[in-house]
């Protein structure tokens, strides 16, 4: 797993392997150091409405294409920040998904190429203020705040075809469905968003959420776990 970390206030990238932190010749303990977002991307593109069971759950026809916004870079944190809910809202909801993030540049990719431009995936948090999100009636306000992008622990390679993706609140199972109900497969995905932009190396793309959306409250403990893929921890607080 590919992990970006602080160690006596010096941010490193390195790897984390039976608990042990690795960077070049260096070692430490995993309760040595201190996990960050494993990449700063230019740019978190979202996917919504991308789960078949999800679209069943809100009664709503499958798309023909995918649904995309914007997050911007200012909302991404690591495993342990703190998901600050704005007090302009009065509902912060979770929404667990699997993050691919991309290697080198890329556009225009047709999507049998697409893996060669994938570095590796991630557990994300689509945290959104719902109450905004129908107020305003488009998404960037209630999607945007600062630490509304949570994402981590780090980046793994995986076969995003068929894995166990999982939500929990204060330790209580929320979301709990696979990759394989993807509506549009990543390599899908890659095809459609590089076709509109440029793709730059770490750049996000969240590639939706299932079934069992909620709400968060102040004190809550959420996280998404995706097989193979570690788990992402947040605390909330007001």
């Amino acid at each position: 797993m590919m992990v970006r970390f602080l160690y006596n206030g010096k941010i490193l990238n390195g790897e984390i392997k039976n608990e042990i932190v690795t960077a070049g010749d260096d070692q430490w303990s995993y309760d040595q150091v201190d996990l960050l977002a494993p990449i700063m991307p230019s740019k978190v593109i979202c996917v919504g409405l991308n789960y078949v069971e999800h679209a069943r759950e809100l009664n709503m026809d499958l798309p023909e294409t995918p649904i995309i916004f914007l997050k911007p870079p200012s909302a991404v944190i690591g495993p342990g920040a703190d998901i600050l809910m704005p007090p302009s809202s009065n509902q912060v909801d979770y929404e667990g998904e699997l993050a691919v993030v991309i290697k080198k540049r890329c556009k225009d990719v047709k999507s049998e190429d697409a893996e060669d431009y994938i570095l590796g995936y991630s557990c994300f948090n689509d945290v959104t203020a719902r109450d905004l999100q129908k107020k305003d009636g488009q998404w960037t306000r209630a999607k945007s705040f600062d630490t509304f992008a949570p994402i981590g622990p780090g980046i793994v390679s995986a076969d995003s075809s068929s894995l166990n993706i999982q939500t929990r609140v204060n330790g209580e199972i929320k979301q709990n469905s696979n990759t394989s109900d993807l509506i549009f497969s990543v390599p899908e995905l890659i095809e459609f968003i590089s076709e509109i932009m440029t793709l730059e190396p770490n750049d996000v793309i969240a590639t939706g959420t299932p079934p069992g959306v909620g709400a968060l409250n102040s004190g809550d403990v959420v996280e998404v776990e995706i097989e193979g893929l570690g788990v992402l921890q947040n605390s909330v607080v007001r």
